[in-house]
């Protein structure tokens, strides 16, 4: 009879909703249309980077939108203060643009004693529904200083951009694109993704307009604030500052052929509330001009001869067809409540996506069969249960990225082929803890049980000390990074599960099988069997002294570093314009030489751009330094990248624009100082967590040791030139959990020997230490290695920062475990003995036991 097993079902259950979860991604049309379209429909989407398209980061102006505020609330409580024969001399205003928030309104009070009708009328004027105001007013001396309230402008600038956000959507709808992407990022920026879009000049036009629509009256003897306003000939108008009606009551609007002249008009239908307004305004003041102002430009200033009812209206100027057209869209979809401004735009074009679909897609499964034969020729059966644990855990990971709506970038496709060399370390660990527990002389399930109980904590603090540089890499990344992220998360959350869980039930179900009809409890208690030619290898590998030349390792380590460190000063990162700003543009120009084009780019008077020949013949990759350190890439850079583009593609017809990245300085900066703080967090972050789960000198010898493999790695990218940019700092985080993963794992075993034997020399725990877990440090570099390579080697130019520093911090990373962290250790250790302290604070049950014997 068979036993139900409801740990089995579980198993089975988890498993079967990630892989039906992934199927959508693979199934064949024929059979997609025979299942629900919910179902069908769940995939995973693709990123920019594999499909091409652009991407554009909008910031939103707060300056002009705190500045409209505090007008608007200073000329309301002005305005009252009057009505209550408040007297106060002229006004002064400041907006100092460093700091948005110390934009200020300051007037002196005739009378001090007028001081409290000020507070009480400035809390009514700007009461807001939590009952807080929404300006400070400070009074020194008869002089009121009004600004807005800090908790107010942070409610203000998250509304606004929520309907910016849905503002900019509405409008790229209007335009027809497919499936446009528009999110917050950040605290005051939009993202904006457009697939399938390689040229986003229009678009770039749509989302830079506010459409802001104001009506305004000419300024007369009575006005008492005015403003002058020009209109597109330079003629200049005084207008009255205050609004005479919000563009917002625009229910419709249209381009159109006026029917008096032919020529382009914009007419508008206003919603009942404004048509109301409009005839009464229009009624009481015939014979007075009124201006329409659209983005602070006066587009006609027609004079009332009549009352206008209906709500209905007709805007003239110097419109072509298009741009009416374009007006009467961005009046339909409403104004932006902010002014917005580009300052970051990536575009793919969707051959190079195709191309680094097929390269991911083949690098990924050439790592992928190589990681599987490896292991199956390590261990056997054994690793052939562990390769079909891996291909569940891969298949778990895409179904948790299907579910959580995520979108797979190229950065996500290495973090997948990375993921399978990490998680195979979980699995090699405990085929060699379940070794060391057979030649000790454990029965088959023994073995296994004790085995996977001994790794499982080693498992545990390695992936969390992993997870917390992947924390980070989602926390201060942007999109593709995180993508990145995520995919090493849920990898290395699905490996435990995996590798503890699923491996253990297949190798126990393996073992009983074997064993049910055998009535021979001899043949029961028979260990399990391991023999390859590499565990034969790897056995001879054995009783190795790594701490005999540890001052030579640890002196050629610290060369190595302070190398590094003078490579990284001179000739310094070759970095790239996520870091410098600027404009970076890949193209292909089938019928010009390097000379030629060089020609064609000297001769328009672009000459601060850089040519470099880049990959096949006729492939260039052109580089434009930051234009206007403001930060608006529309007025400085993409003009640049407009102008240039026309005046190749005049040489060259059959020219392609691969790719196209311009950073603004505002963007490139913060991205140096995530990644800087990022870096310091997350060795932080570990430190502390190995310090609570190890002891105070265990964590600083992992650390110091992460810290001069950083070094090296950094030394790397300036001796071979390879791009520093975002990808590289994935690296670099990916490198420290990568290191700490393996150097936990050495730290776990040096533990468990000073508990069995503390007073045993610490040089011979340490080497006892190492060398018993000598084969599990090898394997699992080899597995990444293995994984990495193909990556590394066809994977190309777009994942080339990631996947070769990634096969030397590999490489770097197993010397430091061997030799470097277990010489720190020692002489950490060794200083702890003369100071008589003990290397391990003694364990619960240790103290228990010491206090039972006192009588």
């Amino acid at each position: 009879m068979v036993r139900f097993s409801f740990r089995g079902f579980v198993y089975v259950l988890i498993v079967m909703l990630g892989l039906l979860s992934a199927a959508p991604n693979i199934l064949p049309q024929s059979i997609k249309q025979q299942l629900p379209t919910w179902y069908t429909t769940s995939t995973l989407s693709l990123g920019l980077d594999l499909q091409g398209g652009s991407h554009l980061l909008l910031a939103a102006d707060t300056n002009a939108l705190f500045e409209k505020q505090l007008n608007s609330f200073s000329s309301d409580l002005l305005s009252e203060l009057r009505s209550q024969n408040v007297r106060y001399t002229k006004t002064s205003h400041s907006l100092t643009h460093k700091d948005s928030r110390s934009g200020s309104v300051v007037f002196t009070l005739r009378s001090a004693d007028d001081a409290r009708k000020v507070k009480d009328t400035a809390y009514q004027i700007s009461a807001q529904p939590n009952g807080s105001s929404a300006l400070d007013v400070e009074i020194k001396q008869s002089t009121v200083t009004l600004t807005l309230n800090e908790l107010y402008t942070e409610q203000l600038v998250k509304d606004t951009l929520s309907r910016s956000v849905e503002v900019v959507r509405k409008r790229l709808n209007e335009t027809g694109l497919t499936e446009p992407s528009v999110t917050l990022q950040g605290k005051d920026a939009i993202l904006v993704q457009m697939p399938g879009m390689s040229d986003p000049t229009q678009v770039k036009k749509l989302l830079g307009t506010t459409a802001q629509m104001t009506f305004h009256w000419a300024a007369n003897s009575q006005s008492e604030q005015v403003m002058n306003k020009q209109d597109a000939a330079g003629n200049t108008y005084r207008l009255e500052q205050k609004v005479a009606l919000e563009g917002e009551h625009i229910t419709d609007a249209a381009g159109v052929l006026s029917s008096e002249n032919g020529q382009p008009v914009v007419t508008f239908r206003l919603d009942s509330a404004g048509a109301k307004q409009f005839a009464t305004m229009t009624r009481d003041n015939i014979g007075r001009v009124l201006a329409i102002v659209l983005d602070d430009k006066v587009v006609t200033a027609p004079v009332i001869n009549s009352v206008i009812p209906g709500g209905r209206g007709e805007i003239t100027g110097n419109f072509t067809l298009p741009e009416a057209g374009n007006t009467a869209l961005m009046l339909r979809t409403g104004a932006l409540p902010v002014p917005l401004t580009i300052i970051e735009e990536r575009t793919v074009g969707p051959d190079l996506g195709s191309d680094a679909i097929q390269t991911g897609v083949e690098s990924g499964v050439a790592g992928a069969l190589l990681v599987l034969a490896f292991m199956v020729a390590i261990y056997g059966r054994w690793g052939a249960i562990a390769s079909f644990a891996l291909c569940i855990n891969m298949a778990l990971v895409f179904g948790a990225l299907t579910l959580f709506g995520a979108t797979l970038t190229l950065p996500g496709i290495a973090g997948l082929i990375l993921t399978m060399g990490m998680a195979v370390d979980a699995n090699i660990l405990i085929n060699e803890r379940i070794r060391e527990e057979s030649k000790k002389g454990r029965p088959a399930a023994s073995a296994i049980e004790v085995g996977f109980d001994k790794a499982f904590a080693t498992i545990v603090d390695s992936n969390f000390t992993t997870l917390i540089a992947v924390s980070l890499l989602f926390m201060f990344g942007s999109g593709p990074i995180k993508g990145f992220a995520i995919t090493i998360a849920l990898g290395l959350v699905s490996s435990v599960f995996t590798a503890v869980a699923l491996t253990k039930m297949l190798m126990l179900r393996v073992v009983k099988s074997k064993h049910k009809n055998t009535q021979d409890r001899a043949q029961q208690r028979v260990p399990l069997r391991f023999s390859s030619p590499l565990l034969r290898l790897s056995d001879t590998l054995s009783g190795i002294n790594f701490l005999a030349k540890r001052k030579i390792a640890l002196a050629i380590s610290v060369v190595l570093t302070l190398l590094s460190i003078g490579l990284f000063a001179k000739p310094g990162l070759h970095y790239g314009v996520d870091f410098t700003g600027g404009t970076m543009i890949e193209l292909t120009a089938p019928a010009l030489s390097t000379d030629e084009l060089r020609n064609v780019i000297e001769s328009n008077g672009f000459d601060q751009i850089a040519i470099q020949e880049y990959g096949s013949e006729h492939h260039y990759l052109l580089r434009a330094p930051v234009l206007d350190s403001s930060g608006d890439l529309e007025n400085s850079n993409a003009k640049q990248t407009d102008a240039l583009k026309r005046a190749i593609s005049q040489a060259d017809s059959e020219v392609s624009f691969d790719k196209i990245d311009m950073v603004g300085p505002k963007v490139s900066g913060g991205f140096a100082e995530l990644s800087i703080l990022a870096l310091l967090i997350a060795g932080g972050g570990m430190l502390v967590y190995l310090w609570a789960r190890f002891e105070a000198h265990f964590a600083s010898a992992a650390l110091l040791t992460v810290i001069l493999d950083l070094t090296k790695t950094i030394g790397f990218f300036a001796l071979t030139g390879i791009e520093f940019n975002l990808t590289a700092v994935a690296a670099l985080l990916a490198l420290i959990g990568y290191s700490i993963n393996d150097k936990v794992v050495v730290l776990d075993r040096i533990r468990e020997l000073l508990r069995l034997d503390p007073n045993k020399p610490l040089a011979d725990t340490i080497n006892d230490a190492v060398n018993s877990t000598l084969s599990r440090t090898v394997f699992t570099s080899v597995t990444t290695l293995l994984a990495l390579l193909p990556m590394a080697i066809f994977g190309g130019d777009a994942v080339e920062s990631f996947a070769v520093p990634m096969v030397f911090a590999v490489v770097i990373g197993t010397s430091s475990t061997l030799f470097i962290s277990s010489t720190l250790l020692y002489l950490l250790g060794s200083r702890r003995e003369k100071q008589g302290k003990a290397q391990l604070k003694p364990t619960a049950e240790e103290i228990k036991a010491s206090l039972s014997h006192i009588p």
